[in-house]
């Protein structure tokens, strides 16, 4: 059989955690450990408890969470995950450390996938013996750009949501009508619902003219919603801080979140209906679907406010509009990639992705297709590129791409 090597694609609250869940015990089922790496603390602890929750009437599967430094217990986990005790690995990068040993992992699904440098993720498939490998990722890719960097990957794409979930309602407002959004929040706080506002800074900063977390967090406890229970949230908080406060809030004992953009992956609070974004002309426009889509995760109708402050540049207002207009993150990816080009879309340096002197992937996306079809044919034709027909392509094979060729080597 071959090796998995799978993007699978889908917008924030589509379901891919269940089918992870499904893939992780097909891999049990065939005699393997399943392993599933994420960025962050938060969303690896999230991830334990969700898939926990949903096993937890099949106690014969035992369960991980592994994660940085040292903690009780830490050892004798994984040594128990060496010799084969434990079949599901949950983890952030403590999952790659050289001293991590894996009996027999079969599957490997690396959420947030954009997250991790290429060779961090290379290493975990390198630990074991070729599992099938599953991408994840909630940061929609568009089709053109996906053939171009996932070029040698299946591509799964879940673009529907689950039933029951109503789109979240986006409304851009200048910074002089805060108030009138205050009083549509109050609505929704006093019906027991919950509220994020995130803000671009921890604190106040000499250089930067905009609206910290901290100084936010006192306005909106003593000033302009005392009565609601609030808290703030920020990276620079000890874990152990950031998961009580995000475990109360969860419990509904906290009403207003006010924090940076931490909460921007994998947070899950149904009950909370609002998502208020300062500065939100500041935010690239897959952050501010990621933010988003930390509402609208219950059956209750949601709304995120996205707060804008002069100056707004014209692209800066474009992408306040596209926000506004669809809920669809592949038509949103779409648009940030006609905004802001492929190199700046995904970071050159980190994707591989060729920079073209007359080409352009979004208009000749057409072209692209016809020209990853030879592609494929050639390679399956002559792996090596030893033939007399494709010297040449090998030669400038490896003027060009031998360094990043080295990069991409797993």
């Amino acid at each position: 059989s071959t090796q998995m090597n799978r993007l699978l694609q889908g917008d924030v609250g589509s379901g891919k955690t269940i089918i992870t869940v499904f893939a992780m015990l097909l891999a049990i089922e065939n005699g393997f450990q399943a392993i599933l790496m994420a960025p962050t603390e938060i969303l690896a602890e999230q991830h334990f408890r969700s898939i926990s929750n949903l096993l937890n009437n099949q106690p014969e599967i035992r369960i991980a969470l592994l994660k940085g430094g040292n903690y009780r217990g830490k050892k004798g986990v994984k040594e128990k995950i060496k010799n084969g005790e434990i079949q599901i690995i949950i983890g952030t990068h403590a999952l790659i450390q050289k001293d991590m040993e894996y009996q027999n992992a079969g599957f490997v699904a690396i959420d947030e996938q954009h997250r991790f440098g290429v060779k961090q993720r290379a290493v975990l498939s390198r630990k074991n013996k070729h599992p099938d490998l599953m991408y994840l990722s909630a940061t929609p890719i568009p089709r053109s750009l996906a053939l171009t960097v996932y070029g040698d990957l299946d591509i799964s794409v879940l673009d529907e949501l689950p039933p029951n979930r109503k789109p979240i309602k986006t409304l851009w407002r200048g910074a002089t009508k805060k108030n009138l959004v205050y009083d549509e929040v109050r609505e929704q706080l006093q019906k027991g619902r919950q509220v994020y506002i995130v803000c671009p800074l921890i604190e106040e900063s000499a250089k930067m003219d905009l609206l910290d977390a901290e100084t936010l967090y006192k306005r909106i406890s003593q000033k302009i919603f005392p009565e609601f229970k609030s808290s703030l949230l920020h990276g620079r908080m000890k874990t152990a801080e950031k998961d009580e406060i995000m475990e109360k809030f969860k419990k509904k004992k906290i009403a207003i979140l006010v924090s940076t953009t931490v909460i921007e992956v994998g947070i899950d609070v149904p009950n909370a209906t609002v998502m208020i974004i300062e500065h939100a002309e500041r935010f690239g426009l897959s952050q501010l679907h990621q933010l988003r889509g930390r509402v609208g995760r219950g059956s209750e109708k949601s709304f995120c406010y996205l707060i804008a402050y002069p100056p707004i540049s014209k692209e800066g207002r474009e992408r306040l509009n596209i926000m506004v207009e669809t809920n669809d993150g592949f038509k949103i990816a779409e648009k940030d990639l006609e905004l802001r080009g492929p190199g700046e879309f995904f970071g050159t340096a980190q994707s591989g992705i060729p920079t073209f002197k007359h080409a352009n992937i979004v208009r000749d996306r057409e072209l692209l297709k016809q020209a990853r079809i030879l592609a494929f044919k050639i390679i399956n034709e002559d792996y090596d590129l030893k033939g007399s027909k494709n010297e040449i392509l090998k030669k400038h094979y490896f003027q060009k791409y031998f360094e990043r060729e080295k990069l991409f080597d797993f």
